[in-house]
């Protein structure tokens, strides 16, 4: 990973495929590996599924 840019609320950073992968894989599991209610899915992981989800999406799309 390399930094490019940071600010108070968001950063540019450049990954390689294989960090995307490695992130999209651990997104994916804490959505889909755990049995979490949304309200302890929200409290362990800071965001709500939902949001997590689009990330996974997101990130799967600029894997492929």
């Amino acid at each position: 990973m390399i930094r490019l840019s940071q600010g108070e609320k968001s950063a540019d950073v450049r990954l390689s495929k294989d960090e995307l992968i490695l992130i999209n894989n651990a997104l994916n599991e804490v959505c889909n590996g755990f049995e979490l209610d949304d309200a302890e899915f929200a409290t362990r992981v800071g965001a709500d599924r939902e949001v997590v989800r689009r990330l996974l999406e997101n990130l799967g799309s600029l894997i492929r």
